[in-house]
């Protein structure tokens, strides 16, 4: 059996293949209630001040901030109140030396008026008078013109992954319509292999197995914020391979292939993308555990990943490769969430020069997370039914001892 060409660590592998593609997904438009996970298209800007006028932080009295200053509950100061400030409305009272109007929270803070008195600092006296019974300095319990954004500020960078309080941000500004984000990339997902069958169609004949990988990465590219085709098995002909992977070139923004990327007499993946295109194949070949076989490639300036048959290679490769490249693909970063550090619950062997991926289960053990290896063979999927991540064996250690640190790459 011939050997990998060149067999390249993870980092220097995802930078040879990035620095070739230049490909992105295009870009639209969305509600901002449908904006949720989505990437900026274009930095967004205020298109007004926010807020709009002198807002009250709290319910009380509006009031000038010399006139409560010395105020204590043996002293307090004496108010005359000339009004209520009415919500949602603009203030039609005006507050003068001496002079303190009511005020709920939102409420507009009329003119003369430089300061609220929260109303537990407060009591009613005679009439229409208030004892103050604590000062407050200008500008407390006040948020002033564009405390919060000012007119034409970026509220959201391009690239930007949309959360539940940039939704806020927007609507609170009137952006509901045409927010611009990245398209979700559209993956076009094959496997091949003679000896595999669509789930679902009935029972396996002896030497049959069922498609699992096409599922498992198209679960992967939607959480990642893609959209992923199944385009079924295709056959172990090279000719029916170059077939599928042409016609579906132009309508992708990445192609995935599993199985056929193992150095073999069956092995036929990188020999038909090279076929179809420059550059063709920049890696074969990881120095990784699992998914030493995987292919990286670059047609017409679009990303295409040959995985290995096995579950858990596949998918061990696609969430360090695809993920990221999925992002790549919306001008964005993998979401920091992706990734915690914890302690290896166990000595955890490896062998220089190789970087593992151990599948493990986290534990959280008087705050500090603690990661127990789910050791499996590579091609049984429920190895990795109940982990909860990967965790890395660096390049060059020969292993983790029990306790020692490590990065968990969350699935």
């Amino acid at each position: 059996m011939p050997e990998f060409f060149e067999v390249l660590p993870p980092d220097v592998a995802r930078t040879r293949w990035w620095n070739q593609v230049t490909h992105r997904a295009g870009n639209e438009t969305v509600s901002a209630y449908d904006a949720l996970g989505r990437v900026t298209a274009r930095a967004i800007t205020s298109p007004e001040a926010l807020p709009a006028f002198r807002r009250s932080t709290v319910d009380g009295y509006t009031v000038l901030a010399a006139d409560t200053f010395g105020a204590s509950d043996s002293l307090p100061a004496y108010l005359d109140v000339v009004g209520e400030v009415p919500m949602g409305q603009a203030a039609a009272v005006q507050v003068a030396k001496g002079q303190a109007a009511l005020i709920h929270t939102g409420g507009m803070v009329p003119p003369g008026a430089d300061a609220v008195v929260m109303v537990e600092h407060t009591q009613p006296f005679t009439g229409d008078q208030i004892e103050v019974l604590k000062p407050v300095a200008p500008g407390e319990n006040v948020l002033q013109v564009g405390e919060d954004v000012l007119p034409d500020a970026e509220i959201l960078p391009a690239g930007h992954r949309v959360q539940p309080q940039d939704v806020g941000a927007l609507l609170a500004l009137g952006l509901v319509d045409d927010i611009p984000v990245v398209q979700r990339p559209r993956v076009s997902l094959f496997s091949t292999g003679d000896e595999l069958v669509v789930p679902g169609t009935g029972t396996l004949q002896p030497g049959q197995i069922r498609d699992i990988n096409s599922g498992t990465i198209q679960a992967l590219c939607a959480r990642a914020g893609a959209e992923a085709r199944i385009h079924g098995i295709v056959p172990d002909q090279p000719d029916a391979l170059y077939e599928v992977l042409a016609a579906a070139l132009p309508e992708s923004d990445l192609l995935v292939v599993t199985a056929g990327s193992s150095v073999s007499v069956r092995d036929m993946t990188a020999d038909v993308i090279n076929r179809l295109g420059k550059p063709g194949v920049l890696v074969h070949g990881v120095a990784a555990r699992p998914g030493k076989p995987t292919i990286l490639a670059v047609l017409a300036g679009k990303p295409v990943i040959g995985l290995p048959g096995n579950p858990v290679s596949a998918l061990v490769m696609f969430t360090l490769f695809g993920v990221p490249a999925i992002a790549y693909l919306m001008g964005t970063d993998v979401p920091r969430q992706m990734w915690v550090q914890a302690r290896a619950a166990a000595n955890i062997p490896s062998a220089a020069g190789r970087e593992d991926h151990v599948p493990v289960r986290l534990v959280d053990r008087e705050g500090e997370l603690w990661a127990a290896p789910v050791f499996g063979k590579s091609n049984l999927i429920f190895t990795l039914v109940g982990a909860d991540g990967l965790l890395k064996v660096p390049l060059n250690k020969t292993g983790l001892r029990a306790g020692d640190w490590g990065e968990v790459t969350l699935f």
